[in-house]
This record gives structure tokens, sequence and C-alpha cells, in this order.
């Protein structure tokens, strides 16, 4: 599980917390407004890091398929003559 701490998370955050300061600093919103927010800003970094995560992860390689079995009645390590 990433948590919600992270370098990554938190600076993804911190980009989609900008928006909001820039309101704050116009006095579209006050303070109290923009504490209310910011964990929003924090879960939605957060989600976006986990999402980024699981879909570049690569899948698990799937196990090979064993070579077909030996005659039974051909000695072991003999060759087939067909």
């Amino acid at each position: 599980m990433t948590s919600p701490f992270r370098r990554d998370v938190v600076l993804t955050a911190f980009v989609l917390a900008v928006p909001l300061f820039l309101l704050a600093l116009r006095g579209d919103l006050t303070a109290d407004e923009v504490i209310t927010r910011l964990p929003w800003c924090l879960a939605a970094g957060w989600a976006a890091v986990a999402l980024i995560r699981w879909a570049s992860t690569p899948p698990k390689p799937q196990p090979t398929a064993t070579p077909a079995a030996t005659d039974p009645t051909e000695p072991a390590g003999q060759p087939s003559s067909s």
C-alpha cells in the first residue's frame, strides 16, 4: 500500500493544491475553506500515484509450459529415431 506521505504523493498533492492556493491569494477562498480542502488534495494525490503505480507495474510472468512428455517406452537419454 502506498503511504499518503511519500515524496511523490506529497508532490502530486502540492501540484493539485496550486489552484487552491491561487484562489486563496486572489481572495475567492478563505483560509478555513483552503484548510478544509487541502486533505482532499492529499487524497487525490495518493489516488493518482496509486493508480499510476498500478498501471505501470508489469504483469507477473506466466509459467512456461513443460516440454512434451517423452515416450515411456524409449530408454532415458536416447534420442528417438523418428
